[in-house]
């Protein structure tokens, strides 16, 4: 005869094992060379193809390149290397340049490498699941691939938890950061958090000094600080004509320029991004004709 209590918990069992979260794991780690980390699933999405442009077409950031580019080489090899915050203006290639050096490093004779054997794993992060870094890293310290972590747009409006997990992870606390995983994060805001804050805490505090170190003290912990700023005239022309040598576009330089300028006016300005989006609506014309 079944008892009807022993019967009851082994359903409420059955029922709280079906709610908590499976235990973290990185299966499938070795498949592909690109992930988004999945933090209620305790898994890492694996990505097939990562969007990405060539950085030897990202124009007017040829100084931010080569650090980038350096301080990725460098680990990829095994060699110290640096968390790295790119900021600035948007659309100015910061995460393309990110996405850019890391399909570069894994690259074996100029061609992209067989998905699973890359020098370099890309793990993008969502800003709120911050939280969970100290997850991810414990899980990534015991295997023997290399990881960049990448937090695409970082901003916070305040101190919250996610602000405080991300320094102590850059700190490494008393384990230290992995060797094998930096972070690279790309911010339109310089100290990652609105000017008016900063200032109003500068204004309110005891200590005006101490306030406003404490609130840029995050964006401190990254070794490198590469700055993007708004493109002039004359780079969004080397841009624009860049896209469209790449994509052997049939127009005429006058006709290319004109039009290029025309479209930035109506998107209220120039970047890297407004000139992207010129040539793909040009060459969508082009091919229909």
């Amino acid at each position: 005869m079944i008892d009807p209590q022993h019967s009851v918990l082994e359903r409420i069992a059955a029922a709280l094992e079906r709610l908590s979260p499976p235990p973290a794991t990185l299966d499938g780690v070795d498949r592909a060379d690109a992930f988004v980390w999945l933090p209620e699933r305790g898994r890492l999405l694996p990505i097939a193809h990562v969007a990405h442009v060539p950085v030897d077409l990202l124009q007017g950031v040829d100084l931010q390149r080569r650090i980038l580019l350096d301080n990725t080489r460098h680990f990829a090899e095994g060699l110290p290397a640096n968390n790295a915050m790119l900021w600035g203006a948007r659309g100015m290639g910061k995460s393309s340049l990110v996405k850019g050096a890391h399909a570069l490093v894994n690259q074996v004779d100029g061609k992209a490498c067989v998905p699973g054997t890359g020098r370099v794993v890309l793990i993008e992060i969502q800003r709120e699941d911050l939280a969970t870094l100290p997850l991810l890293l414990s899980l990534l310290r015991e295997n023997p691939r290399r990881f960049i972590l990448f937090c695409d747009d970082l901003s916070f409006e305040k101190e919250d938890r996610d602000y405080k997990a991300l320094k102590s992870v850059l700190d490494g606390g008393i384990a230290g950061r992995p060797d094998n995983v930096v972070f690279y994060a790309t911010s339109n805001r310089r100290h990652l958090m609105p000017r008016d804050m900063i200032e109003n805490e500068r204004a309110t505090a005891i200590n005006p000094s101490e306030a406003t170190e404490e609130k840029v003290s995050l964006s401190d912990r990254f070794g490198l600080w590469l700055g993007f700023h708004a493109c002039e005239q004359d780079t969004f022309a080397q841009m624009v004509r860049t896209y469209a040598r790449e994509r052997r576009l049939p127009v005429a330089e006058d006709e290319l320029m004109a039009r290029a300028n025309e479209w930035s006016i109506t998107r209220g300005g120039r970047s890297g991004r407004v000139a992207f989006q010129f040539i793909e609506d040009l060459s969508a014309e082009l091919c229909a004709r």
